[in-house]
């Protein structure tokens, strides 16, 4: 397919290369962003005017894709804010200590959850549920933060969605371009997602080993305090190791009595109130207080369990309907809020109406704080899209907008060598630049139709190169080393900065895809 580039096409490249060697240097990817998205509607309208709103509308129309999971992250952090309240977060994470008693442990439990639950109903619901139930489990345990959303990130966007290998919508797409049979296709990805997958998890159970510390409560309460203190603050902190720095700042948080700041002072008076509390009668009214958080402690994962219940039976069955699309994170959303509801009424009954707005308010609060700087660098990357480039550039809602990042990788294919292993790893790249518009499944009819183009003429068979574009798209674009996806999620429930986390995952990704490619070469 012969593509004309234009001047703006070249600008758009120009500012995907700066954007990456921005990461690269470990810098903030606003401005650049920003910048970028200026000149290229500035280059392709020719209008100083087009260029300026581009600014604007860019933001805002990844704001209208993104809001669905800036708002679950809301609510589920305003339910848990709640149940903090009430005390009935610890006693709710009980029962998994007798699983996840360690970080080796917790890191095998919460991989093997995350990947079952979004293997059957895809990472959408899986993200929140884990994200309420096992994190805080996960963080007592020892695991650092970063830690957690790297593992939940790797075996859910990534391995799960990858191969889709029960729902198949990204093997239908992928076999559907390449002119082959699906099944075929969704067979090569599983294999291919496992390698992945394993060679990431390794990497990062290795690499981030070092990060873990010795099981305690007073993790918990450190963790929880991020949403006060803010996501973002701890990457301007030197620290190297990547924990998300969890430095001499923090124990002021984990003494009990607020009046206490000092780290010194904190395990002292732990032990002492437990103490004085057997010389006194325990009032009723905390009595009250400690069987309500118990009865919210199971209320809250028998709904979710419920709910797990109710994607199989629609999924398995016809006694329900199914769920479409983004229905199942608006369950688990809706189920947040009326548990908000119930902990904040139960916690101050004649106040709840503030109570509860004040906790939602903190939700939205964390959920901007911590994200909010991934919307401009959608938007650049969403310039390049036709389905959202035409309200970017203020074109007329009729009008099919530009397909800029789609004509610059169609450009490329054009000059790779007639090579089994080229072929292959240019398809893979192909599928990683497609995926930059963090859309997850945009350009697995790209990568299909170039698959069923070029299998022939290398003699490799088209299912393993649709198989092998299929990786670098989704795990590219479905939320594991693009910050502007859902990694967004991720992040929010893990309370680590998104940017962070994405630099996190590159390297033990990459080195997965560039492996399965190799064994799919070799293999298949």
């Amino acid at each position: 397919m012969d593509v004309q580039l234009a001047a703006a096409h070249w600008v758009y490249l120009a500012g995907i290369l700066v954007i990456l060697a921005t990461m690269a240097l470990r810098k903030n990817i606003v401005v650049p962003a920003v910048v970028a998205t200026f000149l290229t509607a500035l280059v392709f309208s020719g209008s100083i005017v087009t260029g300026l709103s581009s600014i604007f509308n860019a933001s805002l129309v990844a704001a209208k894709e993104l809001f669905n999971i800036f708002l679950i992250i809301a609510m589920v952090t305003a339910m848990l804010g709640a149940l903090r309240q009430l005390g009935a977060d610890r006693m709710m994470v009980a029962p998994f200590r007798r699983v996840m008693r360690a970080g080796t442990s917790s890191f095998l439990v919460l991989a093997a959850v995350t990947y079952v639950i979004s293997l059957f109903f895809w990472p959408t619901p899986a993200v929140p549920l884990v994200g309420a139930v096992l994190i805080p489990v996960a963080i007592r345990a020892g695991l650092s933060p970063l830690s957690v959303g790297m593992v939940i990130a790797i075996c859910g966007q990534g391995m799960a969605l990858s191969s889709d290998y029960i729902i198949k919508v990204a093997p239908g797409i992928s076999a559907s371009a390449a002119g082959v049979d699906a099944d075929a296709v969704a067979d090569k990805a599983l294999v291919l997602s496992l390698i992945v997958g394993g060679t990431a998890l390794l990497i990062t159970y290795f690499s981030q080993k070092r990060t873990w510390r010795t099981p305690s409560p007073d993790l918990l309460t450190e963790w929880e305090a991020e949403a006060d203190s803010g996501v973002g603050e701890p990457t301007s902190s030197p620290d190297p190791s990547g924990t998300g720095s969890t430095g001499p700042v923090r124990p002021q948080k984990l003494g009990p009595p607020p009046a206490l700041g000092e780290a010194a002072g904190t395990a002292t008076v732990v032990l002492a109130p437990q103490r004085d509390v057997g010389t006194f009668e325990v009032p009723q009214s905390e009595k009250e207080r400690r069987g309500t958080a118990k009865a919210f402690a199971m209320l809250v994962p028998l709904a979710y369990l419920a709910f797990i219940v109710y994607l199989m039976l629609g999924k398995f069955t016809d006694v329900v309907p199914p769920l479409k699309g983004g229905e199942a994170a608006a369950i688990v959303g809706g189920i947040a809020s009326l548990v908000l509801f119930a902990a904040a009424a139960s916690t101050d009954k004649g106040g709840f109406l503030e109570t509860t707005s004040d906790h939602l308010v903190d939700g939205l609060v964390f959920a901007f704080k911590a994200m909010g700087c991934v919307l401009p660098i959608a938007g650049f990357f969403f310039i390049g899209n036709p389905d959202f480039a035409a309200p970017i550039l203020g074109l007329s809602s009729d009008a099919t907008g530009p397909a800029i990042l789609f004509d610059l990788v169609t450009a490329v294919q054009a000059h790779l060598p007639q090579n089994a292993f080229v072929t292959s790893f240019g398809i893979l790249l192909i599928g990683l630049v497609a995926g930059l518009d963090g859309s997850g499944f945009s350009g697995l009819p790209l990568t299909g139709a170039l698959s069923g183009a070029l299998g022939p003429a290398v003699d490799v068979d088209p299912a393993t190169l649709a198989a092998i574009g299929q990786m670098g798209n989704i795990w590219s674009g479905g939320g594991v080393i693009i910050a502007w996806s859902s990694l967004i999620a991720v992040a929010g429930f893990a309370r680590v900065p998104v940017l962070d986390l994405a630099r996190k995952c590159f390297l033990p990704v990459m080195a997965g895809l560039v492996l399965s490619t190799v064994f799919a070469v070799l293999v298949f």
